[in-house]
């Protein structure tokens, strides 16, 4: 199937730029402006309204390229996720998280997700998805479990690095306290998301101090 946008609005310069891209870099764009639509549809019309056809309008295609792309809304979701954490691990990476003691990574990392929640429609619609999953129980939970597993290992690797280093206590418990740190992230996300009016600053502020308190070497 072709990846000809079905919007009679792209302009004779698009065109051309995307007469000159390979296969693979048309599959690319495809893909992750399927993507963007999603976040956008979701975000601004809810889980229900996320349908292959409405995804397809929303970002000039047509439905069966997002069915050609993802095959299913678990697919779909699948690499939502995996698009999100690659946009995390450009964060962090801009953020020069990996040059800091383990202490001072683990801070950095709870105040760039708190920084995140600025109405993006990329956090808003995982969060979203995510609470349909839990609440009508759909199979997508296990994309969304194996997802937190990711960030679960990858808050632990930065505990357990300051552990060897000396920046972290030795004595913690480096998978009890990621597993406490991504919930509590949860959590403030979520309430971000039903009243966002909430004071997030405070709350980060409180997160990093527990967490100093918690784990700084005595």
């Amino acid at each position: 199937m072709s990846d000809t946008k079905t919007a009679s609005t792209t302009d004779s310069a698009e065109s051309a730029n995307a007469g000159r891209m390979t296969q693979a870099e048309r599959r690319e764009r495809s893909e992750q402006e399927l993507l963007e639509a999603t976040m956008r549809v979701v975000s601004a019309s809810g889980v229900a309204a996320a349908t292959f056809d409405a995804i397809g309008k929303e970002a000039g295609y047509s439905r069966g390229l997002v069915t050609q792309r993802f095959g299913s809304k678990d697919g779909l979701i699948r690499s939502l996720i995996s698009a999100l954490h690659g946009w995390q691990r450009e964060a962090l990476e801009a953020a020069h998280v990996e040059r800091m003691d383990g202490l001072s990574a683990l801070c950095a990392f709870v105040e760039l997700h708190c920084q995140s929640l600025d109405g993006r429609e990329e956090d808003k619609a995982y969060y979203m998805l995510l609470a349909a999953a839990v609440a009508d129980r759909l199979e997508t939970r296990a994309a969304f479990a194996e997802s937190h597993e990711l960030e679960r290992v990858l808050i632990r690797k930065i505990i357990e690095r300051g552990q060897a280093e000396g920046s972290i206590r030795k004595d913690a418990d480096a998978d009890a306290t990621a597993l406490m740190a991504g919930c509590a992230l949860i959590g403030i996300r979520m309430q971000n998301m039903i009243d966002p009016g909430t004071e997030i600053a405070p709350i980060r502020d409180a997160l990093v101090q527990s967490l100093r308190a918690r784990l700084a070497p005595v």
